[in-house]
């Protein structure tokens, strides 16, 4: 088992027990104590893995000034090579307390202590022996890195099934995002990764009512990059609903999603968020498609107004608010935005005029009434004079010789 393992650390033993000769205490173990037999590209432990150490990965990570012993403590008193096979789990929070307090908190560290033997630990972010400062470039958990670092359990299908993560491959979305093509192919450092969001050692659930992630906690999560944004959300009716409670009124990620955010200019979002109206303006958007704006869009086209072109995107206001783009004060310039001219007379067009409601619109209720009787009476008036010219042709087919 310790074959050409064992020779290096044999060699080992006799520098340090030639340099403790006549000491009383036990010296630890020096670096290069311990790399005489790491650095080997062969060594392995008995069921053979590796426990090969780079040492100039070492020496350029963030904790070269260390001594192997500083992390792996049962190794202090160590008296003769090789040492045990197994070791003791390196305890990061002797250093860092305050991030080891914190992944306790978060749904890595709960998952841990439920059993989890998937959920990520310090190693799986940070890397072990090469360990780097967050502003390195090559680090693992620099800005332009942490979305592959995250991808490594949240893209691996197979982490996601053995681990029951719900929310699915949630790094294949982000990285087709417009955040994720920032960063990843853009470069952009200003474009958040996921620790922007979800935080770094103390992620939680969105469930969680102190999670950046939960549903009241969006717009100031979103807001730390979309400052003017999240004020004119903040004055509208969405946010004042969420204010008094209502989990009901949307948040940025009912419109734009949480992970696969996409430009809001192209054609296939406006079309989407125009039918994420509907989800809770059910009766609005049924009476926006028997409208020729509502028939056009089914239609897959976008150069005709659709909900946000008439009541706005984030700071949406009631009619009766004089704020809101729908008022009556305000209704022929919002309306003028597309029709050249329009007048007040123009804009007493209704956009959800109901054909079924007679108190909203009589004219509109009974003319959709009258065609409805005509397109029955004309149906049944040539679906008669078939049946009848039907029966005279058979007589008539009948009475001609053989």
């Amino acid at each position: 088992m310790w074959t050409r393992f064992g020779l290096f650390c044999a060699a080992a033993c006799l520098v340090s027990t030639a340099a403790a000769a006549g000491q009383s205490a036990v010296k630890p173990p020096a670096n290069d104590d311990c790399l005489a037999c790491h650095s080997d590209p062969a060594a392995t432990r008995a069921n053979r893995t590796t426990i090969v150490v780079d040492p100039k990965a070492f020496e350029a990570s963030k904790h070269a000034a260390m001594a192997c012993v500083d992390c792996h403590q049962d190794l202090v008193a160590l008296e003769d090579f090789p040492h045990p096979d197994k070791l003791a789990k390196v305890n990061c929070a002797a250093c860092h307390d305050s991030a080891q307090e914190k992944f306790t908190q978060g749904v890595h560290g709960q998952a841990r202590r439920n059993g989890g033997t998937l959920a990520a630990t310090c190693v799986d972010c940070h890397g072990m022996h090469d360990i780097k400062a967050t502003a390195d470039p090559t680090s693992r958990t620099n800005h332009q890195n942490l979305p592959g670092t995250c991808a490594t359990c949240h893209g691996n299908q197979d982490i996601i099934d053995r681990g029951h993560i719900q929310i699915g491959n949630v790094a294949a979305k982000y990285h087709d995002s417009i955040h994720g093509r920032a960063i990843e192919k853009s470069g952009l450092a200003v474009a958040p990764s996921c620790v922007d969001c979800h935080g770094s050692h103390d992620i939680k659930r969105k469930t969680d009512a102190t999670s950046q992630v939960f549903r009241a906690n969006i717009p100031a999560t979103c807001g730390k990059c979309h400052t003017g944004i999240e004020q004119r959300y903040d004055a509208g009716v969405h946010a004042a609903a969420m204010k008094k409670g209502d989990s009901r009124a949307p948040v940025c990620a009912d419109c734009h999603s949480a992970h696969a955010i996409q430009r809001v200019d192209t054609d296939v979002w406006r079309l989407s968020v125009t039918r994420e109206c509907g989800t809770c303006h059910v009766e609005s958007m049924r009476t926006f498609h028997d409208t020729f704006h509502g028939q056009v869009t089914a239609l897959g086209f976008v150069r005709v107004a659709a909900c946000a072109d008439c009541h706005g995107a984030h700071d949406i206001f009631p009619q009766s608010d004089a704020r809101s783009t729908v008022s009556p004060a305000r209704l022929v310039q919002t309306c003028g935005r597309c029709h050249d001219g329009a007048s007040a007379s123009f804009v007493q067009y209704d956009p959800h005029a109901d054909r079924h409601d007679k108190a909203r619109n009589w004219s509109l209720y009974f003319a959709a009434q009258f065609m409805n009787w005509l397109l029955l009476g004309v149906f049944a008036f040539f679906g008669l004079h078939t049946v009848l010219w039907l029966q005279r042709a058979i007589r008539a087919q009948r009475e001609v010789p053989r």
